[in-house]
């Protein structure tokens, strides 16, 4: 009888045990950042705050939203929301919920460093192949990997923005973004230039400006010293 007591204990024990288990493992499923994109506010024309802002920065590297990051959702994020749900599949309705937070690369909780880096990788050579293909479509190849490299020579110097899409999207810096024309889709020979630009050829010598002789008006850049002609363009430091 002891014996059978004993086994009775046992069992009731491991049975207690298990079911601790199992309501731990439910708490840590249930834990804020499991929820991911789920935890996310829901965004809408109207929405304000850090998520607000979250959503226009990553779409404003992907090429989608044009305007400043105000963390407010108005005409110009409705715009830049519906074109990425367009674009990926999503449903338009504009509105920022969790498969969007996805798509927009935030799910399961904050993205680790490696994938977060991966996705800046890629937002960044796809911006600046849309920038080469705006500014520099039907120049030469050459000509094509020196303009992708004068935005990586402004990103590597102090006096400009430290980030591709801050050089890009800085004022009036390029014509491409002022015309929209950097939203369409790259080329394909715009998309390896991208790429050996990031790899380290400067075809442009370390210039930090270029433009067409034929169509620059400004006196400003007229002043800046000339160090290279590829095709229609001139590179100057």
């Amino acid at each position: 009888m002891a014996q059978d007591d004993r086994h009775g204990r046992l069992e009731r024990m491991g049975k207690r045990t298990m079911a601790a288990a199992v309501v731990a493992l439910l708490l840590f499923l249930s834990y804020p950042w499991r929820a991911g994109a789920e935890a996310r506010a829901t965004l809408r024309w109207g929405s304000r705050g850090s998520d607000v802002c979250l959503a226009q920065r990553r779409l404003k590297a992907w090429g989608y939203y044009r305007g400043e990051v105000d963390c407010i959702y108005g005409r110009l994020t409705y715009e830049a929301v519906t074109l990425f749900q367009r674009r990926n599949g999503l449903t338009v309705d504009g509105i920022v919920g969790p498969d969007t937070w996805a798509a927009l690369g935030y799910w399961g909780g904050p993205p680790s460093t490696a994938a977060a880096a991966a996705g800046t990788r890629e937002a960044d050579r796809d911006l600046l192949a849309r920038v080469v293909s705006a500014e520099a479509r039907g120049e030469p190849y050459e000509g094509q990997v020196a303009v992708a490299a004068v935005i990586l020579n402004r990103v590597r110097d102090s006096r400009f923005p430290n980030t591709i899409a801050g050089v890009v999207y800085q004022a009036h810096a390029f014509e491409s973004v002022t015309n929209g024309s950097v939203y369409a889709a790259p080329t394909e020979s715009a998309v390896r230039a991208a790429q050996d630009a990031l790899n380290g050829w400067d075809p442009s010598g370390g210039a930090l400006f270029f433009w067409n002789p034929a169509k620059a008006t400004s006196q400003w850049i007229w002043s800046r010293p000339i160090i290279k002609r590829i095709g229609n363009h001139v590179f100057a430091k």
